[in-house]
C-alpha cells in the first residue's frame, strides 16, 4: 500500500501473533472474500454466510495465521444474498476472533453507513480513478471520518499507463510516466487515500513507489479532471 502509514488501531496485539511467525514484524496482511475472478475474468460471487466463513478459514490456513488482521467483504449484489446476511457473517467471524478488522469493497454509500452502525469499518475498497469517479461521495465520507479508502483499478486496468490527453504533457513536465501522474492525482484527492496498484513487474512496482515524490499543482489537477479524452476511456466498472 502506498501513501499512508498503517493506522495504529490496525496493529495486532502479540496474543494474536502468527502460529509460526512467518512474517516480518509490523506487516499488516489484508485479504478479501465474497467473490473471485473466473478464468473469463467475470466475478463469481461467494457471498453466502457459509461461503464467507469457509473463505476466511481457508485464508487462515494458507497464511498460517490465528487471526486475519484485515478482511474486506466484496459485496456482489448479483449474488442474490442480502447485504445484511453477508455482513452478519463477517461480524460473527470477528466476534469469534478470526478477523480483527472488517473492510468493505464494491459497496454503496448506504451500505457503508449501514455497516458502520453495526461494526467499525476499517477501510473501504471501491473502484475509483481518473476515468471513473462515481464513488466520490464514498471517498468524501471516508475522508471526513478517517477511514482509509483504497481505490482498486487505480490505473483503469492499465489504460492510464498510456499517453492520453493531458497525461502526456504533465508527465513530461515532471519527468514521469502517465501512470505515475495518475497515481499522484489520486494521492492528493484525500489524506485517507491508500494506493493499491497491482503489478507483477518489479519495474512497475518501483515506478509506482516513485509516484509518491510527484506533487501536482491545482491547475494540473483541474486539467486532468476536465479532460474529455481521459473521461472517454473505459471504466471497467462491473
Amino acid at each position: 500500500m502506498l501513501n499512508r502509514p498503517v493506522p495504529s488501531h490496525w496493529v495486532m496485539p502479540s496474543s494474536h501473533a502468527c502460529r509460526s511467525d512467518p512474517y516480518p514484524a509490523g506487516l499488516i496482511i489484508g485479504t478479501k472474500v465474497g467473490a473471485w475472478r473466473g478464468s473469463d475474468k467475470s466475478w463469481i460471487a461467494e457471498a453466502r454466510p457459509e461461503q464467507l466463513k469457509a473463505s476466511v478459514d481457508d485464508n487462515l490456513d494458507r497464511l498460517r495465521l490465528e487471526q486475519l488482521p484485515l478482511v474486506h467483504l466484496r459485496y456482489a449484489a448479483h449474488a442474490g444474498v442480502p447485504f445484511a446476511d453477508s455482513l452478519g457473517a463477517m461480524i460473527e467471524l470477528r466476534q469469534a476472533g478470526k478477523i480483527r478488522h472488517i473492510g468493505l469493497s464494491a459497496v454503496t454509500l448506504e451500505q457503508v453507513t449501514t455497516a458502520q452502525k453495526l461494526v467499525p469499518i476499517a477501510s473501504v475498497q471501491n473502484l475509483y480513478n481518473l476515468v471513473d469517479r462515481r464513488d466520490e461521495n464514498i471517498l468524501e465520507y471516508c475522508s471526513q471520518r478517517g477511514i482509509p479508502f483504497m481505490p482498486f483499478f487505480p490505473l483503469a486496468m492499465g489504460t492510464l499507463r498510456s499517453e492520453v490527453g493531458p497525461l502526456t504533457a504533465i508527465a513530461q513536465k515532471h519527468h514521469a510516466t502517465p501512470a505515475q501522474i495518475a497515481l499522484a492525482w489520486l494521492r492528493v484527492r484525500s489524506p485517507q487515500m491508500v494506493l493499491i496498484p497491482g503489478t507483477r513487474s518489479v519495474a512497475h512496482l518501483e515506478e509506482n513507489i516513485a509516484s509518491l515524490t510527484i506533487n501536482l499543482d491545482a491547475e494540473e489537477q483541474r486539467t486532468l479532471e476536465e479532460s474529455a479524452e481521459i473521461a472517454s476511456l473505459p471504466s471497467f466498472r462491473v
